[in-house]
C-alpha cells in the first residue's frame, strides 16, 4: 500500500509536496523561503532549530500558521567557515561535536563518532526548543538525511516521531544513498516517500537545474512524491556561508529559488493526475499512541 492509499485516493494517484528545505540557516535563506511560500509553488518548509537565523524563521512560523513546515533535524554542519552545533548542553551530547564543539562535517565522521543516546538527546531537545517557543510544526525531516549514517540513529528518529505523533521523512532512496539498506530499515507501517525528486551536481554544472524541475511533473511515481529545494539568495551572505563549496552552493540556491518564485512554472504541476498535499494532511494516517483506560 502506497501513502495515497494510506490517505484514502486511488493507488494510481500522484501526491506531490514541493518542500524547501534550509530555513533559519542564514537571513538569505529566510527571505528566500518566504518569497517561495508566498509568491511562489513551494507549499512547505522546515527549519533549523540550531543555526543562527533560527529565530528569525520562528517567528516567522508563529505567525503565518497557514504555512506548512517542519524540524529540519540537524547532526551535521557542512560549511567551511560557518559553524554551528547542538541544541543540547555540549556536556549531554560530547559525541556529537569536533575538538571546536561544532557539529561533525560529514555522515561518516557522526557515525565514527556519535553515540545513538547522544544523537536521540539531541534530537528530541531540538524538537522541544521549537515546541516551547510555541512552534506547531507538521512534520520531521533531516539535514543531509544524517540520520541514515547508522540504523540506531535512524531507530532514534523513528522513535521521536513517535513520541510527538509527527510524521517523519522515511525515504528509502535517501537511506541507499547514505548507506543503509531500506529493506531492513522500513518497515510496511512507515509512511514512505515513494520518489525524491532533488537536483544533483552534474545537473548544476550542466546548467541543467531548471530543465530538470521543469519535466520533475512527467516523472511523479504513484504515491507521495517530495520535490526538495534550497531556495537563497547569490549574496555576500550566502557567498560567505558556501564559500569553496559549490554544492548546493549560493549560486544553486539562487537557481532554485528563481524558478519556483516564477508564476510560468506553476502550471507546470497543475496536471489532473497530480495532487498537491502538505505533512500536515499526512499527519491524519501515522498511528496514534494508545489511550490507556482509567482504572
Amino acid at each position: 500500500m502506497n501513502t495515497a492509499q494510506q490517505l484514502g485516493y486511488p493507488e494510481h494517484t500522484k501526491l506531490l509536496i514541493i518542500h524547501a528545505d534550509d530555513a533559519g540557516l542564514s537571513h538569505s535563506h529566510n527571505r528566500a523561503t518566504v518569497q517561495c511560500l508566498d509568491i511562489g509553488i513551494v507549499n512547505s518548509y522546515s527549519i533549523m532549530v540550531p543555526c543562527p537565523w533560527y529565530y528569525e524563521i520562528a517567528v516567522f512560523a508563529k505567525n503565518n500558521p497557514k504555512y506548512d513546515y517542519g524540524i529540519h533535524l540537524t547532526l551535521t554542519c557542512e560549511w567551511n567557515n560557518y559553524k554551528f552545533g547542538p541544541v543540547a548542553p555540549l556536556s549531554e551530547v560530547p559525541s556529537l561535536v569536533d575538538e571546536n564543539g561544532y557539529f561533525y562535517k560529514t555522515r561518516e565522521e557522526l557515525r565514527q563518532h556519535a553515540k545513538p543516546e547522544h544523537v536521540a538527546k539531541e534530537l528530541d531537545t531540538q524538537i522541544q526548543k521549537a515546541l516551547d517557543f510555541g512552534l506547531k510544526p507538521t512534520h520531521l525531516d533531516v539535514h543531509m538525511y544524517s540520520v541514515g549514517a547508522h540504523a540506531d540513529f535512524f531507530k532514534a528518529y523513528k522513535n521521536v516521531g513517535k513520541t510527538y505523533t509527527l510524521p517523519i521523512m522515511v525515504s528509502g532512496e535517501l537511506l541507499a544513498m547514505v548507506g543503509l539498506n531500506p529493506n531492513q530499515i522500513i518497515k510496511p507501517e512507515d509512511l514512505t516517500t515513494q520518489k525524491i525528486h532533488i537536483g544533483n551536481f552534474d545537473l548544476f554544472q550542466a546548467d541543467a537545474l531548471n530543465e530538470y524541475y521543469a519535466h520533475v511533473a512527467e516523472n511523479l511515481v504513484p504515491g507521495l512524491n517530495v520535490l526538495l529545494l534550497h531556495p537563497a539568495y547569490d549574496d555576500k551572505e550566502m557567498k560567505a556561508i558556501t564559500i569553496d563549496h559549490p554544492n548546493f552552493g549560493a549560486e544553486w540556491r539562487q537557481i532554485d529559488t528563481d524558478f519556483f518564485t516564477n508564476p510560468k512554472n506553476k502550471s507546470l504541476f497543475e496536471h489532473e493526475d497530480i495532487r498537491m498535499v502538505t505533512w500536515e494532511e499526512l499527519q491524519t494516517v501515522i498511528p496514534r499512541p494508545h489511550k490507556q483506560s482509567k482504572p
